[in-house]
């Protein structure tokens, strides 16, 4: 039976995680992030990456990312080595450490800098660690950390040296994701890292999604990368493999951190399948992204166009950014769900009210291959569908 079709009563809330994954699964269009997929779609596309052709996480073949007829990894060697010099490479750093998680790998990193030193971490109150990481550095590493801002960006050089206490470590989130994936400039970047010098820190770029940095920045990888003493970079966020996240640094360091990745639990006898979607990632999803920028520029200005409607950056630093509207969440998420069931267009996630902007509900866009498809009309035209349907 359709939902359609079904009696009242028997129609599931929007709220459904059920009923959302397959209203959204069953789109022809998806405007932010990507079509939701089920296990035994995730497990075909793996297997075929071990065919080398087509039609695997991303377009690349198994036989352009690794030999397959080699042994598993064990404990981090192989494949995961293989991963591990790829991203140094990329990034232009000496090595790298896969972790499972991100939240490992940022532990791991901030413990290694604060080792016999201070153990105090000077970071923005959004970042990843204060917001989504039930303040493990606290509980489970003893650190702790100090704001230099509230504002919702990075903080500068002056708000950095009116701290008035000595802190080990700098983290630096780029972009900011919960201020809106805002970046700095790169004057102010690059004077901010200065300031961290001289005053004698250490800094750690939480760069979960530092991939896509490049083109507002103007600058390579390597180079963004290079103004750090350690880097974060997630597999999973951006690249799309199935989890993963690696740290990178000088020799020094990553040796260090594979200590703290073994104390930590992260040391893993096998990892192969998401090392294995990680590396098709770096070939297919990484060539992409400065198309995906400059596209979410265009899907921003159609959005900002909304009556009522607020884009978070504007324009977008990256090619995700936050979409205001003056709705109710509850509203805005039953409508999302009828769109997709009745039309078959998927535009937005979740929507939420964090309570910033007094009547208004958030959503976080992500434009990427297929945000490619559509164009600012086609935008406007469903937005106005979907707002009708919030009204009901």
């Amino acid at each position: 039976m359709s939902a359609a079709a079904r009696p009242p009563g028997d129609v599931p809330p929007p709220t459904d995680p059920a009923r959302r994954f397959a209203a959204l699964r069953g789109c022809d269009r998806i405007l932010s992030g990507a079509r939701p997929r089920t296990i035994r779609e995730r497990l075909a596309a793996l297997a075929a990456l071990s065919k080398g052709g087509e039609g695997g996480e991303g377009a690349a073949g198994a036989a352009e990312l690794y030999d397959l007829d080699e042994a598993v990894d064990f404990y981090g060697s192989g494949i995961v080595r293989a991963l591990e010099g790829r991203v140094a490479g990329l990034l232009g750093l000496a090595d790298a450490v896969y972790f499972p998680t991100g939240t490992m790998a940022q532990q791991a990193a901030l413990q290694y800098w604060a080792d016999g030193e201070g153990r105090t971490v000077a970071m923005h109150p959004l970042a990843h660690p204060e917001v989504h990481e039930q303040r493990a550095y606290s509980v489970l590493s003893g650190l702790r950390t100090v704001w230099p801002t509230r504002a919702p960006r990075l903080p500068t050089p002056a708000e950095l040296r009116a701290l008035g206490e000595p802190f080990t470590t700098l983290m630096l989130e780029l972009p900011l994701r919960d201020a809106g994936f805002v970046l700095p400039t790169w004057p102010e970047l690059t004077a901010l890292v200065e300031a961290a010098r001289e005053l004698g820190a250490y800094v750690h770029l939480d760069g979960a999604r530092l991939w896509e940095t490049g083109p507002h920045f103007g600058r390579t990888l390597p180079e963004i990368a290079g103004l750090a003493n350690s880097v974060y970079v997630s597999c999973y966020k951006t690249l799309g493999a199935t989890s993963g996240a690696l740290v990178a640094g000088d020799e020094e360091f990553a040796r260090g951190v594979r200590v703290w990745r073994h104390r930590y639990g992260g040391r893993l006898f096998q990892q192969w399948p998401a090392v294995l979607t990680a590396l098709s990632g770096l070939d297919t999803e990484l060539p992409r992204l400065g198309a995906y920028v400059a596209n979410a520029k265009e899907v921003a200005a159609a959005l900002a166009a909304t009556p009522g409607g607020r884009v978070n950056p504007d324009p977008p630093h990256t090619h995700q950014f936050q979409f205001w509207l003056p709705y109710p969440a509850h509203a805005l998420n039953r409508a999302n769900i009828r769109l997709a069931e009745l039309q078959g267009v998927g535009l937005f996630g979740g929507w939420d009210e964090p309570g910033v902007l007094p009547g208004f509900s958030m959503t976080e866009i992500t434009a990427s291959e297929a945000a490619l498809d559509w164009t600012p009309r086609e935008i406007t035209e469903a937005v106005a569908l979907f707002l009708e349907l919030a009204q009901v």
